[in-house]
Formats: structure tokens, sequence, C-alpha cells
């Protein structure tokens, strides 16, 4: 479902699993207020990858999070800086390679952010971000996505 919906472009594929990652995530802020972010921060893609693929499903999956949770996202607080190759069919560390200082950090950021992504593989990605958020000032990282790939 998720490869139709990111690699094709056919977004009703994804709509259940979105909808029940919302609905999941805010009965548990329900029951653990404090762990609420500040912000969602939708994964970011570089422009001319999202002008191939037409959307970064990164920021479908964050907009609809925040329509249900009322917590505000942002897909301009960290940018890639340069394109890079595309992850998929890279190992772990071809993957943290390939994304050593893409991300910028636009502005200073709030104390807790939820990183949002379609799939976590190895964690490359989520680390990166993770690491650009942290030296920019922010206290909180966490990561919400609609998959993890199995180990």
């Amino acid at each position: 479902m998720i490869q139709r919906y990111k690699y094709n472009g056919q977004r009703a594929y994804a709509r259940p699993l979105i909808h029940d990652l919302s609905a999941h995530l805010v009965l548990m802020l329900e029951n653990y207020p404090e762990r609420t972010p500040d912000l969602l921060l939708a994964s970011p893609m570089h422009p001319a990858r999202r002008r191939e693929r037409g959307f970064n499903q990164a920021a479908d999956i964050a907009e609809h999070i925040s329509r249900q949770s009322g917590i505000p996202w942002s897909a301009d607080l960290v940018v890639r800086n340069r394109r890079t190759r595309p992850q998929r069919g890279l190992n772990r560390e071809e993957r943290l390679a390939n994304l050593r200082g893409i991300y910028q950090v636009t502005r200073s950021p709030p104390a807790s952010i939820a990183i949002v992504d379609d799939v976590i593989t190895t964690g490359a990605t989520a680390r990166s971000l993770t690491e650009a958020l942290l030296e920019a000032g922010a206290r909180e990282v966490q990561i919400w996505a609609l998959a993890r790939t199995p180990g």
C-alpha cells in the first residue's frame, strides 16, 4: 500500500493507514499529554524529487495528523541543502553517508518536535534529522511513521 502511495501517486492507498496512525496518536496524546510535541516536522524532500513525485508523502501525513491533533506542522523548518541518491536500495552505512550534512535548520526550532515520515527503514533519515534539530536547539525529537521496515 505504501509503495503504491509513494511511488505511483495512488494516495487512496495510504488514507486508511494515515487515518489509523492519526487516531492512535490522538489517543496516545490524550493519555500522555506531556508527550505532545510543539511541532510536527514533515521529513524534508529535495525540491527536484518533490517535483518528480508530485507530492511529499511526509507532508501529507503531517498535515492529516495536525488536523486531527491540533499540533501545528511545518515543511520548511528543515530543508535539504543538496540532492542525494535515493535511499531505496542502500544499506545503513550507505544511507548515513548519503545523508551526511544535507539538512539545514532554517530557524530556531521549538523544544519538542515529532518528525513525521512514511517509512523508517534503517533510521538514517531520522538520525540525520534529529542530529540537525538537536544541534539547532531542540531538546526532544520523536519519530512518527506509518511503518517500519523489519530489521
